[in-house]
């Protein structure tokens, strides 16, 4: 039966929630044997830099409303371009875009990091890119140094794929060890770490999982997806990852988010970031202007 009302959706998601988490807690002795460790590896984390403020403890649609301004959305969106055939041109106008609009940040491939941080310079507008993308299926050292690669080049932001397989396994360990890899990385330099679980491959199991490891091991969000994969962001996804990781990590839906009246929904649902090619498009639509813009795509 479909779930109309926002009310309807967030009890069902804290019902599906608090039956998978009571589950892993109840069978953490069969994980442990699983994976060759005990809970100790996870209470000997490093204490966890927090670099998200209201990360989602207050929903920032019910601050935003209807009467939310173009800067007020443009603030929550990563102005994005990570298709293969991007040109030196076209991340340009991308940057000039994020400039003009006040993006939270442009979200670029690695190759183009320098490039972006140089015509970013002074605008405020940092540069975010990706790490172990889209596949995930880098080794953990593999994609500590390309972040710290990245970060070199300019990268405020670095959003990772996780080892998808490994977590399909039920290998957590290494789902958390890939992930705290490239935390530690991007910490180290006071770098925001982002987690792409990749929502459209996963049960609603592995997705809580997922956020679970990625806040063990201290990431600062938790992404839904590449925008490559068989799906992108839903509202149903993003109310999951929030009940998952509550209030202290934030929450990024990516792919799929096709306007102002799609990002609204996933901020309703517990998202603090959007990751979307049409943020011009978004931030026309809430000043009420007529969107003339063209989606720069994944």
């Amino acid at each position: 039966m479909p779930y109309s009302q926002n009310g309807d959706l967030e009890r069902l998601v804290e019902q599906i929630t608090d039956v998978i988490v009571a589950r892993l807690n109840g069978d953490a002795d069969g994980q442990a044997a699983m994976c060759g460790c005990t809970s100790e590896c996870f209470n000997r984390c490093p204490e966890r830099m927090h670099r998200v403020v209201d990360a989602g403890a207050a929903r920032i649609g019910l601050v935003l409303g209807e009467a939310g301004s173009a800067r007020d959305w443009a603030s929550l969106i990563d102005h994005t371009l990570l298709k293969p055939e991007a040109t030196d041109e076209d991340i340009r106008k991308l940057c000039e875009e994020a400039a003009r609009y006040h993006f939270a940040s442009v979200c670029i491939n690695p190759t183009w990091v320098r490039a972006a941080a140089c015509n970013l310079r002074g605008s405020g507008v940092p540069v975010c890119t990706v790490i172990g993308f889209p596949l995930g299926a880098t080794l953990s050292d593999v994609k500590a140094y390309e972040a710290r690669r990245a970060i070199l080049d300019g990268a405020r932001e670095v959003d990772m794929v996780i080892n998808i397989g490994a977590l399909k396994s039920g290998d957590d360990c290494l789902v958390e060890q890939d992930i705290r890899a490239v935390v530690e990385a991007a910490h180290e330099y006071e770098v925001t770490c982002k987690v792409i679980i990749e929502t459209a491959l996963l049960t609603d199991e592995e997705k809580v999982r997922a956020c679970l490891a990625a806040k063990r091991a201290g990431a600062d969000f938790v992404k839904t997806s590449t925008g490559f994969s068989k799906g992108g962001a839903t509202v149903a996804d993003v109310a999951l990852m929030r009940q998952a990781v509550g209030s202290e990590l934030g929450v990024k839906a990516s792919g799929g988010v096709k306007g102002l009246e799609d990002a609204r929904k996933m901020v309703e649902a517990g998202a603090t970031r959007i990751g979307a090619s049409v943020g011009v498009k978004i931030a026309q639509e809430a000043s009420g202007a007529k969107p003339t813009a063209v989606a720069s795509g994944y």
